[in-house]
């Protein structure tokens, strides 16, 4: 049994010490990270996090004693490059977040491993007609002469991610000034109560992930409103939509009320001045001011219809005249037929019939 050193079986000791109290562990890429950078860093998590260095061996050998912790071991999947383990209680979106944001650009370096796809843009460069056209071409860049400098006609791919950065190429990035490399602590994948959580899947677009969110809430909205599903959010607009919708049946088949009685005004003038014009109908309207003054008599028409109607009613007997004497006239004829029934001078039958006959 081979001898194994006891400074080895501290650090196995520690990193498994540090899984037993920490319910996130970490892997990390340190490749190519400068000994500043990472000092600024440590510096920076020192409160929240715990970063550990060593051996990927050493690592696998801690890894397999946490039998307690299932899917644990699915980690060295991960352990690559400079491999190094993070340990913290912080969420970890929050903190693969926290680590984007302390990174800082950096010019490509050849052998380096390319962490996206690096792209040249379409557009001008710096550079005067030249060698460098054909340079350019060697890598794959499609490059012309516009205004005196070279252009690169379209975008194109020299790397793609998990490439290794050939030396052509980062001298060609470096000229342009492309700076694809970032120079921080890469979080590769973490693990949280059974669950792997890889890098791109911790690496969340917020804006993108609320543009979602708020897509997502105007189509379910739309969702329900179309479909007449009622809801605290919706049944608001729902009643605005019935009525909106009633009122627009009410107007289209011309039915009469209250409440849409100018816009079926307005439809009605629209619809005979839509007609006037199609049928080329020209109406002429004398000035209102003109009417008024052919409608008004003169002050003398005026004067003399007072004069003729003063001697129509001149000679006339007033109502009440006449009815005085009408109802005078009645009473004095029935005090007279009274009378004669009394007298016995009553007109007989055979009189009554020679005076029909002579009438």
């Amino acid at each position: 049994m081979a001898h194994v050193a006891e400074s080895k079986k501290k650090v196995v000791a520690e990193i498994v010490k540090l899984i037993k109290e920490n319910p996130i562990v970490g892997v990390v890429n340190m490749e190519n990270l400068p000994a500043p950078q990472l000092q600024t860093m440590r510096a920076q998590l020192r409160n929240t996090v715990t970063i550990l260095m060593t051996k990927r061996r050493l690592i696998n050998i801690a890894l397999d004693q946490c039998k307690d912790m299932p899917g644990l071991e699915k980690l060295k999947e991960y352990l690559k490059g400079m491999p190094a383990l993070l340990f913290t209680k912080e969420n970890p979106f929050a903190l693969c977040k926290r680590l984007q944001k302390n990174k800082s650009k950096a010019p490509a370096k050849a052998g380096q491993t390319a962490p996206n796809d690096i792209i040249v843009p379409a557009g001008p460069t710096p550079f005067q007609p030249g060698p460098i056209i054909g340079e350019l071409a060697v890598i794959g860049i499609k490059s012309g002469v516009e205004d005196g400098k070279v252009a690169v006609k379209e975008n194109s791919v020299v790397a793609k991610a998990g490439d290794v950065i050939k030396a052509e190429v980062a001298s060609i990035l470096t000229r342009l000034g492309i700076e694809p490399m970032e120079i921080g602590l890469d979080l590769v994948a973490t693990y949280e109560k059974g669950e792997i959580f890889t890098k791109d899947v911790l690496s969340i677009d917020e804006q993108e992930y609320i543009d979602n969110l708020t897509k997502a809430a105007t189509w379910s909205i739309n969702l329900a409103i179309e479909s007449a599903f009622p809801t605290k959010e919706t049944t608001e607009m729902l009643i605005v939509k019935a009525f909106n919708d009633a009122k627009a049946l009410a107007i289209e088949q011309n039915i009469i009320s209250d409440l849409i009685a100018g816009d079926m005004i307005e439809k009605a003038e629209r619809e005979m001045l839509s007609l006037k014009t199609d049928a080329k109908i020209e109406t002429t309207e004398k000035p209102t001011e003109e009417k008024k003054e052919e409608a008004k008599p003169t002050d003398d028409k005026v004067a003399e219809m007072v004069e003729k109607t003063k001697e129509v009613t001149k000679d006339e007997p007033k109502a009440e005249e006449k009815k005085e004497e009408s109802t005078d006239d009645k009473i004095a004829e029935m005090v007279k037929k009274t009378k004669d029934k009394m007298t016995g001078k009553e007109p007989k039958a055979d009189d009554l019939l020679k005076e029909a006959d002579k009438s």
